[in-house]
């Protein structure tokens, strides 16, 4: 998936922005878990890595329009900021959706770890990702607000 990435953007940059934002699922993961007092077993290291491709999938997205802004023309800081902004209504909706998909499975005592694992992490980094995601960008890129 690394690599995949990488081929992706041709650059290491933003990869790095990508997969430095995966980790912090860790935290949501971990609050669900022990919020439900579900064990971290082997359906959960599944939710967990199903859960790390829809947070790149964000990520990309998210860094897909910032290089759509900037291919544009736009000044690089407003470029990430309306970025942002512009995609936080598909993201969230897409984590909504996902989220919303898993409350069935809450209740399967076999998928039971899983979907808390994909909730709890979903419902924490993708708040977490549109917010890391333009300032890890704006630092790998050693972009400045311009009214700085």
């Amino acid at each position: 998936m690394v690599l995949m990435t990488v081929l992706l953007f041709n650059k290491i940059r933003n990869p790095l922005v990508i997969w430095l934002t995966v980790p912090l699922a860790i935290i949501g993961v971990t609050a669900g878990l022990l919020l439900t007092g579900r064990p971290f077993g082997f359906m959960a290291l599944l939710g967990f890595l199903s859960l790390s491709g829809m947070l790149i999938k964000n990520a990309v997205v998210l860094l897909d329009q910032i290089m759509l802004e900037l291919i544009h023309g736009k000044i690089p800081y407003p470029a990430i900021v309306d970025s942002a902004v512009s995609r936080i209504r598909p993201v969230a909706m897409a984590s909504a959706k996902t989220i919303l998909g898993m409350i069935p499975l809450m209740f399967n005592p076999f998928f039971s770890a899983m979907a808390v694992t994909i909730m709890g992490g979903l419902m924490f980094a993708t708040i977490l990702t549109l917010i890391v995601v333009p300032v890890l960008f704006a630092m790998f890129h050693r972009l400045h607000n311009p009214g700085d």
